[in-house]
């Protein structure tokens, strides 16, 4: 099974934004710590799909427009076979990563967006 798992936005304030999102959708706070450049994110959402928030650093002002999409992120069964596809496609994979609860690994297509693939297995 594959399915969109996430998608993650800059914003001006991570924490007021996931707030709204809860108060807004019925949504939880499923993590939040610190992130790259310095960041800090939130995951809002369900057991199953969220929107991870991401802030820079106190000061630093986010892009505007379709800068503030950082990546779009599919949960795979099997992320060995879903990697061997994305190179057999031509694409290079970079920045690999094991952590709890899951493995991953991220790939940029031809319009320049990054796209994350996940596995909890």
């Amino acid at each position: 099974m594959t399915e969109l798992e996430h998608v993650n936005v800059t914003v001006a304030d991570a924490e007021a934004t996931a707030k709204m999102l809860c108060d807004l959708f019925g949504w939880r706070v499923r993590w939040s710590g610190p992130a790259r450049d310095n960041g800090y994110t939130f995951h809002v959402g369900s057991d199953t799909s969220y929107v991870a928030v991401y802030s820079l650093p106190e000061g630093q002002t986010p892009p505007r427009g379709p800068d503030r999409l950082n990546h779009i992120g599919v949960v795979v069964d099997d992320l060995d076979a879903a990697e061997a596809k994305v190179k057999a496609l031509g694409y290079d994979t970079h920045s690999h990563g094991d952590y709890e609860p899951g493995r991953r690994f991220y790939f940029d297509e031809e319009n320049g967006i990054e796209i994350e693939v996940v596995s909890y297995r």
